[in-house]
């Protein structure tokens, strides 16, 4: 097994014990996005010097048994919609083509101050708007599964690069499914912790009310080590919880025995694969198996969760995207002749075709006599849907269903059909919408394609989210699973 194939738990220990050097694995992953980099475009920037100085400094930490955490030494990879001080961050945009923020994301500093290394800054969906990484204002990023597959979106390349070695672990931003569904179709665990557990500070904004920053991994075990790293309190996000953050880790082997599962059965949606409502059923009776009870509920408005997101979602995106006018900072139009023609030449030249599309969106539904119609109810709809999630959790301890209703599919296969795309989303945008947490796990393959597990769990109670996936992973051998990219490693 090489380096790059094990846990952050297995080279911790590692570390510890002086087996490896930070240096060596380092270099170890970055070899490995020499490789096969070309193959995934995971990264739009490979941060080696940086990376190189981080491990040196780590290794440094780790002989002096300084302050030595369980991150110490570990390389992980940045969605570009997180700041890093001085290093390009871009958002999967043209318009911020070249932009070195000022300063550093709070996730950024304080995986810092853990000792990690940064390899550099995933590829993404420009501004986070997207369901296939196809949005990338550079270029598309190819699952390491199948390369003529998306590997979702918007983080497909945090996603792509946890699954194919070039990461031991990522960041990426969840606001309608964008860490959730990537995972599942790279077969990786991903997890959208509830708004106001991890800091935004420094998270380039797409829709304010909904973006979470969350982690990405091969198990569980990684994905509670990364959460515990970068939760808590910031006083510089104003939306940031001052709820104590438990220890995720301490939980983890509790088992499901004696726990309540509920099965939404609005989650078995109209055009789901066969192959994987059989894979979720399946999980579930495994669940049972380990003691867990299993009940159907009812989440009757999950109907209306699309069309009020993709109301809610570019309404924000529509705000938030208004200070890109090529004056401040990032790409500026040339050849205007006046200040005004200077705002829409940059804004035309700079966005791509699907954040032009919700911009248009967002502004038509703030504008004057629409916004009762459109964006009120929109919120109206929101209310309902975080009351179903109430009523609901007062049966049952967690739900479960797919993550996604299909396996990865075709790049260019939905390009032409924004509605298509969208309807990607349709299960993981509810929890964004109802103030809830959610994990994807791997629960199998349809045609050699990874299927995902969703798990959610009310508003701050990740550890019972991270303690169902943890009951289910170790009852299966699909954490053991590897993209062919990875296979061929080792």
């Amino acid at each position: 097994m090489t380096l790059f194939q094990r846990s952050i738990r297995e080279l911790h220990q590692m570390l510890v014990d002086r087996e490896i050097s930070s240096v060596e694995l380092t270099e170890a992953v970055l070899g490995q996005i020499d490789a096969v980099g070309e193959k995934t475009k995971a990264y739009l920037l490979v941060t080696r010097e940086l990376a190189r100085r981080q491990a040196k400094d780590a290794d440094e930490r780790l002989r002096a048994n300084r302050d030595v955490r369980p991150l110490t030494g570990i390389p992980i990879a940045l969605k570009d919609v997180l700041c890093v001080q001085d290093v390009v961050s871009t958002a999967g945009s043209k318009i911020l083509k070249g932009f070195s923020p000022p300063y550093s994301a709070t996730v950024v500093e304080r995986l810092e101050a853990e000792g990690a290394v940064f390899l550099g800054k995933t590829n993404c969906d420009e501004f986070a708007m997207g369901s296939s990484n196809e949005n990338s204002g550079y270029w598309p990023v190819h699952n390491p599964w199948a390369l003529e597959r998306v590997p979702g979106g918007s983080s497909g390349g945090s996603a792509a690069a946890v699954a194919s070695g070039e990461a031991i672990a990522a960041l990426g931003s969840d606001t309608g499914g964008s860490i959730r569904q990537p995972a599942a179709l790279t077969g990786i665990v991903g997890f959208k912790p509830t708004y106001g557990r991890v800091s935004r500070y420094g998270l380039i904004a797409f829709a304010s009310s909904l973006d979470q920053i969350g982690p990405m991994t091969r198990d569980v075990v990684d994905n509670a080590i990364l959460l515990q790293a970068i939760a808590g309190h910031d006083p510089r996000d104003s939306t940031s919880s001052e709820r104590p953050v438990p220890d995720y880790l301490s939980t983890l082997r509790n088992g499901v025995k004696g726990m309540r599962l509920g099965v939404p059965k609005e989650y078995f949606v109209a055009g789901m694969e066969p192959a994987v409502e059989q894979a979720i059923r399946d999980a579930i009776r495994l669940l049972e198996q380990q003691g867990a009870s299993i009940e159907e509920v009812s989440l009757p408005h999950s109907d209306v969760a699309l069309p009020a997101y993709y109301i809610i979602a570019p309404a924000e995106a529509s705000s938030n995207l208004a200070r890109y006018d090529g004056v401040r900072y990032g790409y500026q139009a040339e050849g205007a002749k006046n200040l005004i023609e200077e705002y829409m030449l940059t804004r035309q030249q700079g966005f791509g075709a699907e954040v032009k599309r919700r911009i248009m969106l967002g502004t038509y539904a703030l504008s004057s006599g629409y916004y009762d119609a459109y964006y009120l109810q929109a919120q109206k709809v929101r209310t309902l849907i975080i009351e179903d999630f109430k009523q609901a959790f007062e049966k049952v301890d967690v739900l479960v269903g797919a993550t996604s209703p299909t396996v990865a599919f075709g790049l260019g296969a939905k390009t032409q059909d924004p509605v298509a795309m969208y309807l990607n989303d349709i299960i993981t945008i509810p929890a964004n919408l109802g103030n809830v947490c959610g994990i994807s796990v791997p629960c199998g393959l349809a045609d050699g394609l990874p299927i995902g597990l969703q798990l959610i769990a009310p508003g701050f109670r990740e550890e019972v989210a991270l303690q169902v996936a943890y009951a289910f992973e170790t009852a299966t051998d699909f954490r053991k699973l590897q993209s062919p990219l990875m296979r061929a490693a080792a």
